[in-house]
């Protein structure tokens, strides 16, 4: 999940940061039409900003207080934390029954 957020973030630099250099390109272009688009674009820039600057804090809070709750209940969090694998476990190894019965 974490390389996949990476290349998110990484292709979503390299589209803000090809977007700058069309703006500055076009910098000298006159027309209606070409201005419109400029401003329509610094606009979806600023609120692309704005919007991963809000999702990162809220990601950071969620952590803080994930690892809060975490801290102050130690033990359930393990238990929890075991019976979730328990169950994925018990899943996947029905699945696995499954598709090998089927196959034989």
């Amino acid at each position: 999940m974490n390389q996949q957020t990476q290349a998110i973030r990484n292709d979503l630099t390299q589209l803000a940061e090809d977007a700058r250099a069309l703006m500055a390109a076009t910098a000298d272009v006159a027309g209606d039409k070409v201005t419109e688009a400029r401003k329509r674009l610094t606009t979806a820039l600023d609120r692309g900003r704005d919007i991963y600057g809000q999702a990162r804090a809220r990601a950071a809070e969620g952590a803080r207080a994930a690892d809060q709750v975490v801290h102050e209940h130690p033990y359930e969090a393990i238990a929890i934390g075991v019976g979730v694998g328990a169950l994925l476990g018990y899943l996947i190894a029905r699945r696995c029954m499954g598709d090998a019965s089927r196959s034989s």
